[in-house]
């Protein structure tokens, strides 16, 4: 059969020949594939499913919701009563008290966003040179100019030369490094520094003890804005609301996504602390010319709405950090399979499986999807563990037991 479809961050040579794997049904933790067989989804789709596949509740929000208005603008003044709730909502649970939510498609979206934030709210103070951006090696940010231009995967980059200018990488767990770097250029030419506080996509990789408090503070003391990227680390994953929560980062900008909605719909957010809405807000400070078609999308903000209430109910993030150590040890039994180099993991349900050989990962990726788990062979080698948050400890056992069958 004809297939028109593009894949994202795929070789459509190999696909064009082998077929796609369509997935058609999915449970809990598990999925199906048009042929019937069932998956243990360790990839939680893509970082994302963080309450899980089939709630009914979610959809039947999105329906309810489509069937009065689907959407509407939320340019200028116009909005929708659940992009007004969910934004509350947002705010409620967020790292910094009072902070306003504004509302994207998507992660690559918020992270554009905040970065257009960064340099526009230094420009409003006065000081238009502060706008180099610092980012971490390993980082990933989304696909968008931003993202690409502050990608620390290389090959994310490559090809594209200079999309956005002014941007400086810095290693990724070396605090001493990341503050001479500031003090070289010069606070006065630095807007933000971002950060994703556990990296995702770059190998699952915990940067070591009290860095994040120690590049925090660093930025605080030369009024560089922090920019916490928690699109993979918020709303649960963790076993904390964010990332940020958990750390006591206190975040000038957080971008979110993914668990916002749990990906029943697409959507994300940049929620700003007082220290940036306010120059915003401010009385003459005119228009923020910036925005989406679908920032704030009705019928999204429905399932954002629906999901996060599922999140406070069920206490989800609780429940991960209460596994937290569970996880962790049960990942780390597959240590001793002759592939696998080590295993990095130790907070919320996030693990990287790294293989001994980075060249292999791929192929193991596919002896695991044979034997039942669906992963990803992510940057540096290593296999991705991010399950759906409502995991039990039982299916933990499950989902590690496929991962040896895979990769032995």
């Amino acid at each position: 059969m004809s297939n028109a479809f593009w894949h994202g961050f795929a070789d459509m040579n190999a696909i064009t020949k082998n077929g796609p794997l369509v997935m058609t049904k999915g449970e809990g933790s598990w999925v199906w594939d048009d042929k019937g067989k069932k998956y243990f989804d360790a990839a939680g789709a893509l970082w994302y499913m963080n309450v899980g596949h089939g709630r009914k509740e979610i959809a039947q929000a999105m329906a309810d919701q489509a069937g009065q208005i689907a959407s509407y603008s939320s340019f200028g003044e116009c909005t929708t009563a659940p992009t007004i709730e969910l934004a509350n909502l947002v705010a409620q649970i967020s790292p910094v008290p009072d902070s306003k939510v504004f509302f994207t498609s998507g992660g690559s979206d918020s992270i554009d966003t905040a970065l257009k934030m960064s340099r526009r709210f230094w420009s409003m103070q006065g000081k238009p040179n502060k706008k180099v951006i610092v980012f971490r090696e390993n980082g990933y940010h989304g696909m968008h100019a931003g993202g690409t231009s502050i990608a620390g995967i290389p090959p994310n980059n490559d090809g594209y030369s200079e999309l956005v200018e002014d941007v400086v990488r810095v290693p990724w767990d070396d605090a001493d490094e990341l503050i001479a770097t500031f003090d070289r250029i010069g606070e006065e030419n630095i807007a933000a520094f971002f950060c994703e506080p556990i990296q995702g996509a770059g190998g699952v990789r915990i940067p070591p003890d009290l860095y994040l408090q120690t590049v925090r503070k660093a930025c605080s003391e030369r009024n560089i804005l922090f920019v916490a990227d928690e699109v993979i680390n918020g709303f649960g994953r963790c076993g904390d609301w964010f990332a940020s929560s958990r750390y006591g980062l206190q975040p000038d900008l957080m971008t979110v996504a993914k668990g916002l909605t749990s990906g029943y719909a697409p959507m994300g957010a940049v929620v700003a602390a007082p220290s940036v809405w306010e120059a915003f807000y401010a009385e003459g400070a005119g228009v923020f010319r910036h925005g989406y078609t679908y920032g704030g999308h009705a019928t999204a903000a429905a399932a954002g709405i629906a999901n996060v209430n599922i999140l406070m109910r069920e206490g989800i993030p609780a429940h991960v950090a209460k596994l937290e150590d569970k996880f962790a040890a049960a990942v780390r039994t597959l240590e001793d399979l002759e592939v696998v180099a080590e295993v990095r993991t130790g907070v919320g349900f996030l693990a990287g499986i790294q293989m001994v050989d980075p060249a292999i990962a791929p192929k193991m990726y596919e002896r695991c999807r044979d034997a039942g788990v669906i992963s990803r062979a992510i940057w540096g080698g290593a296999l991705q563990v991010a399950p759906p948050l409502t995991t039990t400890s039982d299916e933990i056992d499950e989902m590690v037991a496929l991962f040896r069958a895979g990769l032995s």
